[in-house]
């Protein structure tokens, strides 16, 4: 290990800490960034383990709401059914992740090219779910008169606006949606978001209920692959692992704090033309260095 080892990973780190919450597919950058810088971690160990840091994020930031639940679980219904939610849409992916652990790492992992397909076709879904749900334009009408302007209406077919509200149902699809991005290059956020707006939730509540099953399924994949991994590390993996996850810790802090917002304004669009770009980038890339 030496600095430029340090600097990479820091770099990867911010990486990391940018896209894991956006629908873009942060596992799919790692892999690609880390392809072209020669940046090589023992079974992706690194890619996996660095997320611990995005995860402390997100509870930092939703410590009050995360809180809130679990002191009302023994007597408020709602907070039962919120989380029992989390928990059905968590276990598709954590049964499926656990039975395909090897392939995805040993094969999906090792294909840049398939990283890249992935973040183009993902991209393509994302802006077709952003235009499709785009807010309505509607005439201001006087009660006796013509109209006499323009208002931004409201999302079409919502009927989810609170993602502590979700139907066990509505969470159970959200789950299967997930298993897609065992897949790199599909993005969790992003196969949950365009899973959660299908079935008729807000952009805001569709990017927060993300947020929220990543907790669970975020814990879970470290936790697994920190067990397969364990006879594997050493202390150089272990440093830079450590600058990896303080580099994403800070940065998706920043993230979680304004992303919402920014989807609640601009959608999605903006992703998905990002995902196509790093994409192409990365098939043309593939092509010249290999």
């Amino acid at each position: 290990m030496n600095v430029v080892n340090l600097l990479e990973a820091a770099l990867l780190g911010v990486v990391e800490g940018l896209t894991e919450f956006l629908p873009v597919s942060s596992t799919g950058h790692l892999l690609l960034l880390g392809h072209f810088l020669g940046f090589e971690a023992k079974g992706k160990t690194f890619e996996v383990l660095i997320q611990l840091g995005a995860i402390l994020a997100i509870l930092v930031v939703y410590s009050g709401r995360l809180t809130n639940v679990a002191v009302r679980l023994p007597y408020d219904p709602a907070a039962r059914r919120f989380a029992l939610g989390v928990l059905i849409a968590f276990l598709p992916a954590a049964v499926i992740g656990a039975t395909l652990h090897g392939f995805i790492k040993n094969v999906l992992f090792e294909t840049p090219l398939v990283v890249c397909i992935a973040l183009i076709l993902g991209g393509l879904v994302l802006l077709w779910v952003d235009l499709r749900h785009q807010p309505q334009t509607v005439a201001l009408r006087t009660t006796s008169g013509p109209a006499t302007g323009w208002s931004e209406g409201a999302q079409p077919d919502v009927r989810y606006d609170d993602a502590m509200r979700f139907p066990l149902p509505v969470c159970f699809v959200i789950g299967l949606c997930q298993c897609l991005a065992l897949v790199p290059g599909v993005s969790r956020s992003g196969s949950t978001i365009v899973g959660a707006l299908l079935l008729g939730a807000s952009k805001r509540a569709a990017a927060e209920f993300s947020f929220f099953l990543a907790i669970p399924t975020m814990s879970g994949a470290f936790a697994y692959d920190l067990y397969k991994s364990r006879h594997e590390l050493n202390f150089d993996d272990l440093a830079l692992i450590a600058v990896g996850f303080v580099f994403a810790f800070v940065t998706a802090l920043i993230v979680v704090r304004y992303v919402l917002d920014f989807i609640s304004r601009h959608g999605f669009s903006a992703f998905a033309w990002w995902r196509m770009i790093i994409g192409a980038a990365g098939l043309a890339g593939l092509i010249v260095y290999g």
